[in-house]
This record gives structure tokens, C-alpha cells and sequence, in this order.
């Protein structure tokens, strides 16, 4: 595949903040390759223009290179860093927002027959694949309605629905067609996903979870791993630890009171947690940080 116009695009519409005049559409622009952070991987299609990014999720980890396509079905705590970017030759890449609602009105919309089969088991929550030739061709004809603003409101809709199209019929039809249904495997855990997030200071029981998902304890628990790629009190932990680094750049000095409003009863514990997550004390890393608080724009892009 041939992807000059599509890197000439990201580049020139690139903006700090990853944003674009279209609605869901995102662009990275990176000149230098990065220590590993972590955020949230959010629901999103992540296309890799130039360059390359690692992506680890519990104990997976994702390599996506140019010509690549990252796709998260589930907004997932990740470790992610690029390998490949320069001055010379940054890294660019194409992010779409993926709606679960939109999902579904293609799934109504689509004819018997017109889906692969997909597996019966859970997808995992981040799947990457080459890139087919239409659907790079849909990602740059999207790109270049940021060229003619008036073309924005009546056709950008339209080709998201092809490259979500694409999405469905190609390799990975399971991870995103679960994104759409109801009453899937993914739907149900990412049921227990929103729970932790919103929930994340709160102890709680894998039954409990399993009952507000509407599984038995061991299915939902294998779930869970199979599309999260870790378990659930891990999953809490990883949340715990990302929200009490957004706190601590508001409240650098309070690292005992930033602990107890994510969970947790002991300051040590926390403190060696999250030494271990960010490889540095809390305090030392909210110095940093001041002042650049981590984004709540996905991770994967």
C-alpha cells in the first residue's frame, strides 16, 4: 500500500492536543521516541502512518508498526511508548473514537452472510493486524475532508461508517463486532470494566462483579483475563494508580490524602505501588509532572 498521502495528511493537520475538526478523529504527530506511560487505551481504531509504538496491557504486549491498525474494544489501562520517531521521520498516526451505538446499527443494517464467523470465545480488549488497502483508502478520504470544512458535517459521518465497515468484515470482526452487541462476552465485562472505573476507591467481591455482569463466577473471571489480560483486582489497582497521578499534579504534597481518595489504607503500600508502576516515588514523579498533566486522550494513537 502506498502511504505518502495519507502520512502528508496527519502531518499537516496535526495539533498538540491530538484533536481535528472532525468528531472522534484523532492524529499523533511524535518526534521522538518515548519512556513508557501510561493512560487510558480508550474505545479506538489506532492506524500507524510512520514509525512504531509498543502497547503493553497486563502482561501482553502489542508492537504496531506503519501499515499496522491497532483496535481497543474496551477502555484499558495500558502501558504504551514509541519506538520509532525522529525529527527527521516522526511518528504519525490516524485514531477514530469507536461508538458501541453505531456499531450496533451496521450489525442491524448488515445482510445474512455479509460477516465472517467469528470465534466463540471472548476477544481479547486490543487486537492489532495489518491494514487492507480499503480501508487505508477510506482513512485518507476522511483525512481530507479536514481540507474542504464545509464537506465535514454531511460526509464525515459517512465514511466513519465505511472504515467501521471495513472494521467489521476484516480480521478482526470479532473484537469489534462484540463492541456493538448487547449481550456479548465483551459487552458484559466491559459492564464490570465501567463499574471498576467509576467505583475504583470501593473494595469489592469477583462474585459481586460477576452477578452485576450477569455471569456465573468462573465464566466471568475467565472473561475478564481473556479481554482485559488481567484480573480484576489488578485491573482496580492499575485505575487506583493512573487517578492518584492525575490528582497528585493538583496536590503534590499531599501524597497521604491522594492515596486514601483512591483507596488505599496504607500510604507505604501505595507509595511502593506506585514506585513500581511510574519507577518513581509519588512525589518525586507529581515534581514532574507539575504542571503537564496527563491527557485523557487515548493512549493508543
Amino acid at each position: 500500500m502506498d502511504l505518502a498521502e495519507l502520512r502528508a495528511l496527519l502531518a499537516r493537520h496535526a495539533r498538540p492536543d491530538m484533536s481535528t475538526a472532525i468528531d472522534g478523529v484523532l492524529i499523533s504527530k511524535v518526534e521522538r521516541q518515548s519512556p513508557p506511560a501510561t493512560s487510558m487505551s480508550g474505545t479506538v481504531m489506532a492506524l500507524i502512518a510512520q514509525g512504531a509504538k509498543q502497547m503493553a496491557l497486563g502482561d501482553r504486549v502489542y508492537e504496531y508498526r506503519a501499515g499496522q491498525y491497532l483496535v481497543a474494544s474496551v477502555d484499558l489501562p495500558v502501558t504504551g511508548r514509541f519506538t520509532r520517531a525522529s525529527a527527521d521521520m516522526p511518528a504519525l498516526g490516524f485514531g477514530l473514537v469507536l461508538h458501541p451505538p453505531t456499531v450496533a446499527e451496521l450489525l442491524l443494517q448488515a445482510a445474512p452472510g455479509d460477516l465472517p464467523p467469528v470465534p466463540g470465545t471472548a476477544p481479547s480488549g486490543m487486537v492489532v493486524s495489518d491494514a487492507p488497502d480499503e480501508l487505508v483508502d477510506a482513512v485518507i478520504r476522511l483525512l481530507r475532508l479536514l481540507d474542504r470544512p464545509r464537506d465535514v458535517a454531511v460526509l464525515a459521518p459517512l465514511v466513519k461508517r465505511e472504515i467501521l465497515w471495513h472494521l467489521l468484515t476484516g480480521e478482526q470482526t470479532g473484537a469489534v463486532r462484540q463492541l456493538g452487541l448487547a449481550d456479548s462476552s465483551l459487552s458484559h465485562v466491559a459492564r464490570a470494566v465501567r463499574w471498576i472505573r467509576d467505583h475504583y476507591a470501593q473494595s469489592f467481591r469477583v462474585e459481586e462483579l460477576a452477578r452485576l455482569s450477569g455471569m456465573s463466577e468462573s465464566a466471568f473471571y475467565r472473561n475478564f483475563q481473556a479481554v482485559t489480560a488481567m484480573s480484576p483486582i489488578r485491573f482496580q489497582k492499575q485505575i487506583r494508580l493512573q487517578e492518584a497521578r492525575l490528582l497528585l499534579t493538583t496536590h503534590p504534597h499531599d501524597v497521604t490524602g491522594v492515596s486514601a481518595r483512591v483507596g488505599y489504607e496504607s500510604p507505604s503500600q501505595f507509595s511502593r505501588e506506585y514506585r513500581r508502576q511510574f519507577g518513581v516515588p509519588p512525589r518525586e514523579d507529581a515534581a514532574r509532572l507539575r504542571g503537564t498533566a496527563p491527557g485523557r486522550v487515548p493512549a493508543v494513537v
